[in-house]
């Protein structure tokens, strides 16, 4: 194989809220952990047994706005990218960091603006659900089966 590949998908929860960073040229970043969890029982003691991982996630200008304003700790989100790592030098000591820099990310529950959504006008464009023709029990009659 010639190429390589470095792509992470990750399903957690949030740890915290997320942690913006505006930069003077209407660019920014959103750092935020997340936690995934397995779970197995120990076959001696047959106690279950919960590991847990964190990740630290960054996103960068849009999808880092779209993260503030619509997740907060204790959300479930999937996301997609890649792993980027960082060094730095602090009090002479030498520091290390392993991100996930998130290209894509799909929100599966929120807390926050959950009642407020509600409030918030529909969108004028019908979704795909929307949009499907439904068959009625009375459409079925001529169906050979």
């Amino acid at each position: 194989m010639a190429g390589t590949i470095n792509k992470v998908i990750l399903i957690g929860n949030l740890g915290d809220d997320v942690k913006m960073h505006y930069f003077d040229d209407q660019n920014c970043v959103g750092r935020f952990p997340i936690a995934t969890s397995e779970s197995y029982t120990n076959k001696q003691s047959g106690e279950k047994v919960t590991n847990t991982d964190w990740h630290n996630i960054v996103v960068r200008n849009g999808l880092a706005k779209v993260c503030e304003k619509y997740l907060a700790k204790g959300d479930k989100v999937y996301v997609e990218g890649k792993l980027k790592n960082r060094q730095w030098e602090q009090d002479g000591i030498k520091r290390y960091s392993t991100e996930v820099v998130v290209t894509e990310m799909t929100m599966l529950t929120t807390k926050k603006n959950a009642d407020t959504n509600t409030a918030e006008p529909q969108e004028s464009n019908p979704t795909k659900a929307e949009q499907t023709p439904s068959i009625t029990s009375e459409e079925n009659d001529d169906l050979p089966f």
